[in-house]
This record gives C-alpha cells, sequence and structure tokens, in this order.
C-alpha cells in the first residue's frame, strides 16, 4: 500500500538548521532566507493566541508536520491527496538549554473535530485530520488531544529530509538492530552507516520487518534527527558561505509556517538547545492493533499519556522522562 511508503520527515531538523543559520548569518541577511519560507493562517483556529510572555521567559510548543504530499516529485501523480504521515511536538523548556521530541504516533485514535462538509467531527486516526483540514485541523486535533497551547507550527514536505540530508553531505546512523528496506531491498546491518538523502529517505520510510512495526519506523525517523542535529553542528558551516548557504535555502525552501510565527523570536529561543539536550519520546500507547471504523489504529495509554501532556503543560518533562526512561523497540 502506498501509505506505508511515505517517508517521515524530520522536521526539527529542518527547523533547527534554519534558526541557528539564522543566528550565525546574523539578522541583516535574514530575509535572504525568510522570503523563502512559505506562510499560512495555521492556528487561526483552536489554538490560543500569540503570547508574547511565553516567547520571552516561558516554555514554547512547536508543533512539527511531515506532509506526504508528493508536489513537486516525479511520482506525485500516483499519491494525490496529503495526510501528516509525521507527527512531532517540540517542547522546549522555560530555561531555552532543553528540548524534548514527542512523536505522535500517525495511527492514534482521537477524537478529531469537524472540518465543515467534509468531516462532521468524532474520533478517527490522527493523521486523518491533515486529509480533512490541512494543518489547522492538524493543529487544532493535538491541540484538544495534549491540552498544550501551541507557540507555531511548522510544515516540510516529502523531499525535505532527503535534500537537506544531501545539502550537509550526508550523516551517520546507528542502528541498534538489522533493516532492510521492503522497497528497495537494501540491508542495513545493526551498527553504524553513512547514509546519502535517498538512503535516509528509504531508512525512515519502512515499518515492515522492524521491531515494533510502526513504532519503529518512528524510532528510525529520531535516529535521522539527532544525526543531522549532530552534522549541521560538527559542519563549522561558517567556513564554507557557498554550504552555508546552500543548507539554509534548503531549509527555509523545505518549510511552511504559520503566518504570525516569527522565525527571528524563533531562533534566538532555540539558540542554547544543543543535540545532546534534545531528548525523544513516543506518546505511551496501550494497543497498536486497535480495531476501530477507520482500521487498524493505536490507542493511547488512558494513564501514561495524559500524565506526559500534564508534564509537558507544566514544564516538568524531565522529570517524567526520569521516571519513564524511553528504550527503542525490542528486536
Amino acid at each position: 500500500m502506498a501509505g506505508w511508503k511515505k517517508a517521515g520527515l524530520s522536521l526539527l531538523v529542518v527547523l533547527a538548521v534554519l534558526c541557528a543559520g539564522l543566528v550565525t548569518v546574523g539578522f541583516g541577511l535574514k530575509h535572504r532566507y525568510e522570503s523563502r519560507v512559505q506562510r499560512e493562517d495555521i492556528l487561526g483556529r483552536g489554538a490560543a493566541p500569540h503570547d508574547d510572555r511565553r516567547w520571552e521567559s516561558g516554555p514554547l510548543n512547536l508543533l512539527l508536520l511531515g506532509s506526504d504530499s508528493r508536489d513537486g516529485e516525479p511520482d506525485q501523480a500516483l499519491y494525490p491527496g496529503q495526510r501528516s504521515d509525521t507527527i512531532m511536538l517540540a517542547h522546549v523548556n522555560a530555561a531555552r538549554d532543553a528540548a524534548t521530541v514527542v512523536s505522535i504516533p500517525r495511527d492514534s485514535y482521537v477524537e478529531v473535530p469537524a472540518a465543515g462538509e467534509v468531516w462532521a467531527g468524532g474520533p478517527n486516526k490522527i493523521n486523518a485530520a491533515f486529509a480533512f483540514g490541512g494543518a489547522a485541523l492538524a493543529a487544532e486535533t493535538v491541540a484538544k488531544l495534549t491540552g498544550l497551547p501551541l507557540d507555531g507550527v511548522l510544515v516540510a514536505n516529502f523531499a525535505a529530509v532527503r535534500k537537506l540530508v544531501d545539502a550537509v553531505e550526508g550523516i551517520n546512523v546507528c542502528l541498534p538492530y538489522t533493516v532492510t528496506s521492503s522497497d528497495t531491498g537494501v540491508t542495513w546491518p545493526a551498527g553504524c552507516h553513512d547514509l546519502d538523502g535517498k538512503a535516509a529517505d528509504d531508512l525512515m520510510r519502512q515499518r515492515h520487518g522492524v521491531p515494533g512495526g510502526d513504532f519503529g519506523r518512528i524510532h528510525h525517523q529520531q535516529l535521522v534527527v539527532r544525526a543531522l542535529a549532530e552534522r549541521v553542528t560538527a559542519m563549522s558551516l561558517l567556513t564554507s558561505p557557498t554550504r552555508l548557504d546552500r543548507v539554509l535555502t534548503t531549509a527555509a525552501e523545505s518549510l511552511v509556517v504559520d503566518r504570525d510565527l516569527n522565525l527571528t523570536d524563533l531562533a534566538l529561543a532555540l539558540r542554547k538547545v544543543k543535540p545532546d539536550t534534545v531528548q525523544f519520546v513516543t506518546v505511551p500507547f496501550s494497543d497498536a492493533n486497535l480495531q476501530t471504523p477507520a482500521g487498524s489504529s493505536v490507542r493511547l495509554d488512558e494513564v501514561r499519556a495524559p500524565a506526559l501532556f500534564t508534564a509537558l503543560r507544566e514544564d516538568r518533562v524531565a522529570q517524567w522522562l526520569t521516571a519513564s526512561p524511553q528504550t527503542p523497540p525490542a528486536n
């Protein structure tokens, strides 16, 4: 099925590369890159208004969506429409020196608000919200699920990660188990591998034959996120203005952001967050094969998931992670 072959997109890295680059080149040059970012009214409904106090001194919550739209891709006619293949919440703590990236399984069975005549509202897979009402409905759905105020939304298209990996001249990903691509037949034994954009794209779409199925795919996305962040940090982009420009241009052109999101403020808020201060967590679930009218879905844990959302709202997710350590899917 085509749906299982869609790549997850590492939005956090696209965001981090762009923001770090804006700080690096100086805000005098920021218009060159900000003008390449597409803007839409995403947080127009179902979300809290812009809160200057939170941007100045509070924790921030950014919704990162990976659209599986193939616009501009050679095979776009084969895959009409789009869903949010990757749904991540990036929580930046009030001290602005650490972040937690929360992956929400795309098949989570949740309440999806109404979307005009397209959808009357009710329970469905969370990634259907994007199909029914675009990024705006996806944001409304996540805000309703988590109770979190969303300070910004960023969406990247299907090709974003592949292009960005190539722009940074490849990444190194370490796998805890062997993965064989169901699309290309390529096998990556347990261990570390140098990947170009095409290989990273191939790895991140794998969910069949890997531990945890779709949760294994989420784990692969998180590994690529970290590898990209580490690569960007190690590159010393200032020594190569041409390469820096290529990376920033690729990141900017990969994004759709909320109309009111100030990228300068965001860059300043993230400037102290380093790869080793970023933690990853998947929303706890109790049933990965819940049978629903929408098909096989994921039931989020009725106790642990709300506890995580509460910890995020209260900016004490570090304590929650200590009590609930994350482990990769078992082989």
